[in-house]
């Protein structure tokens, strides 16, 4: 009896190995944590005051964070579905390792949150607060993989080529790579009663690699939630957590505008092992409604390059220069330029731990609006703090871990 009741014990432990076996066959999945963490030492040589200062504009010596990549920790994962097909998500909240802080106020997941499914034949559809095609397609040859976003981004990132633009409420359909080409679009709900367009957002892009070589084209509309302009809301799709995308000492001027649109390309070729160069032409419109403060379509141009050097494994080093030209609008008769220089070095630890120096001076000339009146126009290295003069100066020390 003992013999039996064993042996049939054993044929049961059996039975349900086999079947989470068998399962899992079908409904394998997995979850990974990651995340980054950068910290380090900067200095601007001018800053603007801040509102109730009693002096002028100084420079400023500080910690600063998230430079070289955003801090982040995140979950991303994925289940098998079968048939080649597969459940999706990524959940990703930015924070400020100097202290604590929430990168976003009130976004817990502030730099993703999404769902969705992805087929090797069909593509991938996702759902939730993510990145726009126009970000995907032209990321990878834009200014900020080696001159970072935090100064390398054009002045005031007023192309949305670095990493903080993401859209709520968004659907987004990538098709598989055919030949090389890559496409994706974009519609983010507006969530507005009364109208499918207020509110909204919408993006497309495409990208194309051949070997050493590669282009991307991308185009995105972000639609206010106000009718015919006026102050921006929350129930804008682009709106990020601390305010609307597109703030910024650049275009001040223009934030109550009734949308906002971007055109750019990028390309970018590989040489060799050790050297390879990018470019980006960017169009960027802040168009005006009937509440909007200003009456003429905000224009502004701007090229840019950068050239990359590994002379070894360990050691990166990158170069790049930036013009960035408005047109006349709005009484501006003298309208604005600014040029920006960056440099970067950087020294590799290990594959997870880096080491980087970086270095950026701009310069800005001519005249833009602020508040509905002309102004003198000031410089804005990348995603710095606007400065009190026409030129600035940074330069920072840190260091980058991923885990």
């Amino acid at each position: 009896m003992k013999k039996r009741y064993h042996k049939e014990a054993t044929l049961a432990v059996a039975g349900v190995a086999a079947m989470l076996a068998t399962g899992g066959a079908f409904a394998q999945s997995s979850v990974t944590l990651y995340g980054v963490i950068d910290t380090g030492i900067g200095y601007l040589s001018s800053q603007a005051p801040s509102t109730g200062a009693t002096k002028g504009g100084q420079s400023v010596f500080k910690m600063i964070e998230g430079v070289w990549g955003g801090e982040r920790f995140g979950f991303k994962g994925s289940e098998d579905l079968g048939g080649g097909t597969k459940a999706i998500f990524q959940l990703e909240e930015g924070f400020n390792a100097d202290t604590g802080a929430e990168s976003k106020s009130g976004l817990m997941f502030s730099r993703a949150s999404w769902v969705g499914l992805s087929n090797d034949t069909y593509g991938t559809f996702t759902a939730g607060r993510q990145y726009t095609p126009y970000y995907n397609m032209l990321a990878q040859y834009g200014p900020t993989p080696w001159l970072t976003g935090a100064y390398g981004a054009h002045p005031g990132d007023l192309d949305a080529l670095d990493t903080d633009y993401r859209v709520n409420n968004s659907l987004v359909y990538t098709t598989p790579t055919f030949g090389g080409l890559k496409l994706s679009g974009m519609y983010a709900l507006g969530g507005v009663a009364g109208s499918t367009n207020l509110g909204s957002s919408w993006s497309v892009g495409a990208q194309y690699l051949a070997g050493a070589a590669g282009i991307g084209v991308g185009f995105a509309r972000f639609n206010n939630a106000t009718e015919g302009g006026g102050a921006w809301s929350s129930s804008s799709t682009a709106y990020s957590g601390t305010g609307e995308q597109g703030e910024s000492s650049i275009t001040n001027g223009y934030q109550n505008a009734a949308a906002q649109q971007r055109f750019a390309v990028t390309g970018g070729y590989q040489f060799n092992s050790q050297w390879d160069v990018s470019a980006s032409y960017s169009n960027v419109q802040y168009i005006a409604g009937p509440n909007s403060g200003f009456s003429t379509t905000a224009i502004f141009n701007t090229g840019g390059a950068v050239l990359h050097y590994r002379p070894v494994v360990s050691w990166d080093f990158a170069a790049g220069y930036s013009y960035t030209r408005a047109t006349q609008a709005n009484g501006v008769q003298d309208a604005a330029s600014y040029q920006q220089i960056n440099l970067t070095e950087l020294y590799n630890l290990s594959k997870r731990t880096r080491i980087y120096v970086l270095e950026a001076y701009e310069r800005a000339n001519g005249q833009t609006i602020n508040g509905g009146k002309v102004v003198t126009a000031t410089a804005a290295i990348g995603e710095q703090s606007a400065a009190s003069s026409r030129s600035q100066f940074a330069a920072t020390i840190g260091i980058n871990h991923q885990f």
